[in-house]
């Protein structure tokens, strides 16, 4: 083999060093927690120095048998490369094991040492708060919380109130009283309110979140007065319009007959005639 044909093949696999290695370069790393109460959101990070506009899908399954999908949320990388955050709501999720991952369509494979994938474990201590104070209260009287954690004994519970006008009290631990019977911390709670509406309360001890319990508080029921508009009594007055009496009306004299014409005119010329014969 030639010194040129050495070169050429050299520049070739340079060639393709190069145009490789980048493509090569690009990683991923998703972090999550391992494990988290029931609750409290699940928490994920991603770092990435894929090209911007790369997209990806952050993907939380339910592990089992089969895998069911919970949810999916994109996560586009930006030109800053800055850490990006998914938060994914777990209120609700039985406990169990349960897999984040990222999936994406991009032709770039990401380097070897990528993490894409994880396992969560949710643990669901929502059983372990019992409540007996009424879950409807009203306003007057509310808020009493009470009730007993499991196994709390006199360890104390740490308690959070939020409610339609945000926070209202704590975190804020209260002490819990040892029931002998079963180790159970007792604990009682009043918190004044001012609102109706529902009214969340989280629940922690020593071992982190517990659950979160949800009380309905009923204000009094403020009657509407309608004001009752007086409609003004219209009175209509009756005027009597009394005809003026008419005037007698002149009967018409029926013309006279010609008899009676013939005879009126003979006795006026007879009478003239007499009145002339004695002036003489």
């Amino acid at each position: 083999m030639t010194l040129y044909h050495m070169n050429k093949i050299l520049l070739a696999a340079l060639f393709l060093l190069c145009t490789v290695a980048p493509a090569s370069a690009y990683c991923i790393y998703l972090d999550c927690p391992t494990s988290i109460q029931a609750g409290q959101p699940l928490k994920c990070s991603i770092d990435s120095n894929f090209p911007a506009g790369t997209t990806f899908n952050l993907a939380l399954y339910q592990s089992g048998y089969t895998s069911t999908l919970i949810k999916e949320m994109p996560v586009t990388i930006q030109a800053d490369k800055k850490t990006q955050y998914i938060n994914y709501d777990t209120t609700g999720l039985p406990g169990g094991t349960y897999k984040a991952e990222l999936t994406y369509t991009s032709a770039i494979e990401p380097c070897s040492d990528s993490k894409y994938y994880l396992q969560v474990e949710i643990v669901d201590r929502s059983d372990d708060v019992e409540i007996t104070s009424p879950r409807t209260q009203d306003i007057d009287s509310a808020l009493r919380i009470e009730g007993s954690v499991k196994k709390g004994g006199n360890s104390g519970v740490e308690i959070e109130v939020s409610g339609p006008d945000g926070r209202v009290f704590g975190p804020q631990w209260v002490g819990t009283k040892n029931n002998i019977q079963n180790g159970a911390g007792v604990f009682t709670q009043k918190v004044t309110v001012k609102t109706g509406g529902e009214y969340t309360v989280e629940f922690s001890d020593s071992k982190g979140y517990i659950t979160a319990k949800t009380f309905t508080v009923t204000a009094p029921t403020v009657a509407t007065t309608i004001p009752v508009t007086t409609a003004a009594v219209v009175r209509t007055k009756t005027t009597v319009t009394t005809a003026p009496t008419p005037w007698p009306t002149t009967t018409a004299q029926s013309p006279l007959s010609p008899l009676s014409a013939i005879c009126g005119l003979a006795g006026a010329g007879c009478t003239a005639f007499l009145i002339t014969r004695r002036n003489h």
